[in-house]
């Protein structure tokens, strides 16, 4: 329980009878962030990254108005002045919203959650977490071919309270780890990257996370990939079997399915800046997204995963859902308010980047659920093809339809066996046509869980956590090319 937020929300209910008579209901959203993050570049111990930050955004509801006021003033005055201008902007949409008063969430459940952490931050002392960093850079260090290597690791803790005019009391505390390895290899006029230890794979939980994202024991395997890389062929290209590593499924499930599945983009809220969706309203209970192989949920109850919480930030209790089920499109990422225009079931998944932005509709934890096939079995039914894993480069239209997208390592496959590396693996593809090409998803042996820490979306722009977790997946008929081509 942080009792700072608690006094606030205390403080903002004393008055809100006065400063709120004829506020037909208000929420109040109080958030406190702390930030570390520590890094060894090339063997240099870089400056440590501390921030905190503490806020509040207040929403009023007038008649079908509806007004939005952030202030990092938690006094009695800063609330009461940060009130004035949710109202005033409440009075002024009034007339204008696509909404009306019964449409706004109306949220009034009491509930605490908090990631499940077994080893703390702070079990590490600062000098233990630099030797960890140093020892990392020294493995990441194997030959002269490495020009550039570093090791990193952060924790973020976000406290936050959602309280309402009806009652409303949710407590959130949410803990994340931020490790990563990068190794960068030079020869000529040839250069490859290659990333790993969590680098793409941020998680809920504590220290105990590191050994499950390989960091920093990957480093040296890491460092000898990028040297090998240098020498090996370009990619292949034409038409031929693709298999993508979990590391490289987050960003397709990312593009390709999440970005085109949200509601307020369906609905056109973002065509002025991120784009519009292929997928319209009429498409879900109906429409043929992928193969029968392919089902995807949002699971926001999977705790170590980055985007896990219990409620939304509308107050929206969160639970799972399947999204696109055997192939066919279910119901679309949309929270209560723009399930309220649309009259569709959606998800609980209205989130807040910072405390001074409002929720809008975000991913959360989209996930491709395990299939039946052991990727030595999916492998040994290929005759030609590619494997490629973590994604180094993305492509994709307005609309979330044609994709171009590369990888950092890729290995031939020929005549069901995986034969040598291939450098600049690149692929391309039309979202429906590519997913309905799903020929064999991995059992529950190759899932993993991964993420995304920079998703962008929103005017003005809010950057957020997104969860992503996959098996191995094979596609077929897939478009491959290489950096030459």
């Amino acid at each position: 329980m942080n009792h700072e937020l608690n006094q606030v929300a205390k403080s903002f209910q004393s008055i809100a009878h006065s400063i709120a008579a004829d506020v037909d209901f208000w929420t109040l959203r109080l958030t406190d962030e702390k930030h570390e993050s520590i890094s060894v570049r090339q063997g240099v111990m870089q400056p440590v990254y501390n921030q905190q930050a503490r806020g509040a955004l207040l929403t009023f509801v007038i008649g079908d108005g509806c007004g939005y006021a952030a202030t990092s003033d938690l006094s009695v005055s800063g609330l009461t002045k940060a009130a004035g201008q949710a109202s005033e902007w409440a009075k002024q949409s009034a007339g204008l919203s696509l909404l009306t008063a019964s449409d706004y969430p109306r949220p009034e459940n009491t509930a605490f959650y908090e990631t499940p952490v077994k080893e703390s931050w702070d079990n590490l002392a600062l000098n233990e977490k630099i030797s960890l960093l140093q020892d990392a850079n020294k493995a990441l260090k194997i030959n002269d071919n490495i020009v550039d290597w570093q090791a990193y690791l952060g924790r973020r803790c976000t406290d936050t309270l959602l309280t309402s005019s009806a009652g409303a009391h949710i407590e959130q505390r949410f803990h994340y780890i931020h490790p990563g390895l990068e190794a960068v290899a030079n020869k000529g006029s040839i250069t490859q990257t290659r990333t790993g230890g969590g680098s793409q794979s941020s998680r809920q939980g504590g220290l105990e996370q590191l050994e499950l994202l390989n960091f920093p024991g990957e480093a040296t395997t890491l460092a000898e990939q990028a040297v090998a890389l240098l020498s090996a062929d370009e990619c292949p290209h034409g038409k031929m079997d693709l298999v993508l590593a979990p590391s490289q499924m987050t960003l397709q499930i990312h593009e390709s399915i999440g970005h085109p599945l949200e509601l307020d983009r369906i609905l056109g809220d973002e065509r002025n800046y991120a784009g519009t969706s292929f997928v319209s309203q009429d498409m879900f209970g109906s429409y043929r997204y992928g193969s029968d192989l392919l089902n995807v949920t949002f699971d926001p109850n999977r705790s170590e995963q980055l985007a896990s919480y219990a409620y939304d930030d509308e107050g929206t209790p969160a639970q799972r859902e399947h999204i696109i089920r055997n192939g066919i499109l279910q119901r679309p990422l949309g929270g209560n308010s723009s399930q309220a225009r649309t009259q569709m079931q959606g998800v609980a998944n209205a989130r807040q980047a910072d405390w001074f932005r409002p929720p809008i509709d975000r991913m959360a934890n989209l996930n491709v659920e395990p299939g039946e096939t052991p990727v030595a079995d999916m492998i040994t039914n290929i005759e030609h093809g590619v494997y490629m894993e973590t994604n180094r480069s993305w492509s994709i239209d307005d609309s979330r339809n044609k994709f171009q997208f590369g990888c950092e390592l890729g290995r031939v496959i020929k005549n069901g066996e995986l034969k040598g590396l291939v450098r600049n693996p690149n692929y391309r593809g039309i979202s429906a046509t590519f997913w309905r090409n799903l020929a064999a998803v991995g059992n529950a042996d190759s899932f993993q869980v991964q993420g995304v820490t920079n998703c962008g979306k929103g005017e003005p722009n809010q950057a957020i956590y997104v969860g992503h977790a996959s098996p191995t997946c094979h596609f077929s008929d897939v478009d491959v090319f290489g950096g030459a081509v």
